[in-house]
């Protein structure tokens, strides 16, 4: 029987291995499992709010509060929801966002196989593809949630993965409380994640989240910020 020093350290090394683990699948700088970014180069006043889960019936609402203050917006879409309101995707396109792939059926990838990754994935790609006519450059896991053969997915499909610098936690919190965790940690080069959506649900309350919107865009407007897509993040470009 291992001595009580013995115990503890390979408790210790334990504990320090599912640490590890734990940063690599869910953290938003973690790159273990594919290419990935989480936030855009300080020096300018540029933030990129990003919405995931849509398209739901609230997504026109969404749409109308970024057109009023003109904030052109990166939309990470679920496949199964795509195709259950396709003129809402198109929609979305047409007001200038970006779209993002946010697999097909709000797949927790945890433990999943890398055949059931791809597959998914995949089958989301196709469904934006063949519905609005953009093919996705971006993909952002569902819960942040990234596995073995993630990586593989992202090569083959030719995907980056998109976390975040902040995230609302809009599922969950009031509007103010969610305004005010975004505009507590909104920074130059920010990624905001926000929800238009609940993965795939036909007709989720997103009321809180579209109060937060309400609250966010005029006041990091005030704050001298302006509004661009991912890409435009990343690329420098306004």
């Amino acid at each position: 029987m291992p001595n009580a020093s013995a115990l503890a350290a390979g408790l210790a090394v334990g504990a320090a291995s599912l640490s590890t683990a734990v940063w690599a699948v869910r953290s938003k700088s973690s790159s273990a499992f594919g290419p990935s970014v989480w936030h855009g180069a300080p020096g300018r006043r540029a933030i990129a709010l990003t919405f995931d889960d849509g398209p739901s019936v609230s997504t026109p609402r969404f749409l109308d509060l970024l057109a009023e203050f003109n904030a052109p917006s990166t939309f990470f879409q679920v496949g199964a929801n795509v195709l259950r309101h396709p003129d809402i995707a198109r929609a979305v396109v047409a007001a200038g966002h970006e779209i993002g792939n946010h697999s097909h059926t709000h797949l927790n990838c945890a433990l999943k196989s890398a055949s059931l990754i791809e597959a998914d994935f995949a089958r989301a790609q196709q469904a934006i593809a063949g519905t609005t006519g953009v093919n996705p450059v971006y993909v952002r896991a569902p819960y942040g949630v990234r596995w073995f053969g993630f990586r593989q997915m992202q090569k083959n499909l030719g995907l980056t993965g998109v976390m975040w610098t902040v995230i609302g936690r809009d599922w969950r919190l009031p509007a103010d409380a969610i305004a005010a965790r975004v505009l507590t940690h909104a920074s130059d080069g920010g990624i905001v994640c926000l929800h238009d959506g609940r993965d795939t649900r036909h007709d989720p309350d997103l009321t809180p989240a579209l109060g937060a919107l309400r609250r966010i865009l005029p006041a990091l407007r005030d704050a001298g910020y302006h509004f661009v897509t991912v890409s435009q993040l990343l690329c420098h470009k306004s």
